[in-house]
């Protein structure tokens, strides 16, 4: 029987993107390539624990959500997140997958929200960007960019006007907690005027880096 590695599964209040505040429940698989500077989720790089589909599937029903949030580390990296997936958008929830962008995306079911990042300068993984992946990207799917200084915003500016993406989906600007100021990466947002959403991490105002939350 298929089985993932899971660091997690929790019911919490979405911090991020199109959904934030609503109760979601997050399925977060253990594992991840990258080892970004800013990584508030290092305790999900091993450990955890095998749990079959159907197992993990039952854990979440208990929650009683309509969304469903398959998180990192990076589920891309096992493959059975992908049946995992389809199996979650079959049971009815509005499912969303979070991902580096550093693994092909092309197996994800089409009725998933896919919610990749493009790794900034200043998180020392720019080279993992799998930059094939912006063309799976579609009108439901969100690109987030976590800054960190204003070389990573001059950057990001750049990839906007390179890869013409706010024609294709979402974009997310995320000041990078710890890192830079948010008032900061707000005036710089309506300054240029950028089609851009500005977004704050939810979770991380009510929780600070509480596991779980």
């Amino acid at each position: 029987m298929p089985q993932l590695q899971i660091s997690e599964i929790f019911c919490s209040l979405q911090g991020e993107g199109r959904s934030t505040g609503f109760r979601t429940a997050f399925i977060r698989l253990t594992g991840c390539p990258l080892r970004c500077s800013y990584c508030d989720t290092r305790y999900a790089f091993t450990g955890g624990e095998p749990m079959a589909l159907e197992d993990i599937l039952h854990q979440t029903a208990q929650y009683k959500v309509k969304y469903v949030t398959v998180t990192g580390g990076e589920p891309m990296a096992q493959p059975e997140v992908l049946p995992l997936l389809s199996q979650l958008c079959d049971q009815g929830y509005e499912v969303s997958l979070e991902s580096s962008g550093a693994l092909d995306l092309s197996g994800v079911d089409a009725r998933v929200i896919k919610i990749m990042d493009l790794k900034t300068p200043a998180s020392g993984e720019t080279s993992a960007n799998h930059y094939s992946n912006i063309e799976l990207l579609q009108p439901q799917d969100q690109l987030k960019f976590v800054i960190c200084s204003e070389a990573d915003y001059v950057w990001s500016k750049e990839k906007l006007l390179e890869y013409n993406l706010a024609e294709r989906c979402e974009l997310l600007f995320s000041a990078c907690h710890g890192y830079l100021a948010p008032t900061q990466l707000a005036d710089w947002v309506l300054r240029d005027a950028l089609p851009v959403r500005f977004q704050l991490q939810l979770h991380r105002i009510l929780w600070d880096d509480k596991r779980g939350k």
